[in-house]
């Protein structure tokens, strides 16, 4: 998938030209380009992008009697460590270049270089340069189980520590793409602000981590949950920058079993969760914990 100055990689998914790629490989270009295997280049446009999990569905249109090669998927959800693995893409734009390995590692969370952190990626040694970023990792039987993404590198070539955003991930991303044009996900419809130590010793917090709930809104679904917000009224911040928030609020500390202690938690816990799904969330308040039944809201 080359763009306008760069190039990566990107696996067709359907006959009528859906080709899904890394988000950042298509980032800030001005025009998309696919180039197939026979030397044939299509202009593509984008059909949707997801950056919490850096994939993105492009379209381009074959002529007539051109038939694509459909690429299968296969399931991440039962991989192996030390499963080989195969890669195929573009390094350093060198074409349909194919290295192999194996899983070395599963379920990885790993922050990209915007701070999102990508749950659950596949690690592995198969050789992944720049270039490969949006191909396809695949198993023995030529089935995508993941899509490259990034490597971990001090030298910025293979090092042997390269990961891949599952296929599953993919699938359900995919999905959400062309039905709505966007990923649909879960989110908590109240004010929620990160606790820092200086604000746990300003509002004499029992903890100094987890998310302060400041407002919740009237009939909101957190409302119906009984998530508590705050009363007293502090600003932060000086001038234009400055903001108001309330304490005296809950402070959510768990959400689905999994511990918050930043917003970063937050929005990881819920990647996969829908709006309408039912999620335990633990909260304190008055220096007691409480458990409640929350309903998701759709994230804006």
């Amino acid at each position: 998938v080359p763009t306008e100055g760069g190039s990566g990689s990107g696996s067709i998914i359907d006959e009528s030209g859906l080709v899904l790629t890394n988000t950042h490989v298509i980032d800030n270009a001005s025009k998309i380009f696919v180039s197939l295997s026979d030397g044939s280049q299509y202009e593509a446009k984008i059909v949707g992008i997801d950056s919490e999990n850096d994939l993105a569905v492009l379209k381009f249109d074959p002529l007539k009697n051109v038939k694509l090669s459909v690429i299968k998927f296969g399931d991440s959800g039962n991989l192996k460590i030390g499963q080989r693995v195969l890669a195929i893409g573009n390094p350093f734009g060198l074409e349909r270049t194919l290295t192999d390995g194996i899983i070395s590692a599963l379920g990885r969370p790993i922050q990209n270089d915007k701070s999102i952190i990508i749950k659950n990626m596949i690690q592995t040694n198969t050789a992944i340069n720049p270039g490969n970023s949006g191909g396809p990792l695949l198993d023995t039987q030529g089935r995508m189980i993941g899509i490259n993404t990034m490597i971990y590198s001090t030298s910025g070539s293979s090092a042997g520590v390269g990961f891949a955003v599952p296929i599953n991930t993919a699938k359900r991303v995919v999905a959400d793409i062309l039905k709505y044009g966007k990923v649909l996900r879960g989110s908590i419809d109240a004010e929620l602000v990160q606790i820092s130590s200086k604000l746990a010793r300003y509002a004499d917090l029992p903890v100094s981590y987890g998310l302060l709930v400041s407002q919740v809104k009237r009939g909101s679904n957190a409302s119906k949950a009984d998530l508590k917000g705050g009363t007293e009224a502090v600003r932060s911040g000086y001038g234009r920058y400055s903001s108001v928030f309330y304490i005296g609020g809950d402070i959510i500390t768990e959400i689905a079993g999994e511990k918050i202690k930043s917003l970063t938690d937050y929005y990881s816990v819920l990647e996969d969760k829908k709006p309408g799904d039912t999620v335990r969330i633990k909260v304190i308040r008055n220096k007691k914990t409480l458990d409640l039944n929350l309903v998701l809201s759709e994230r804006t």
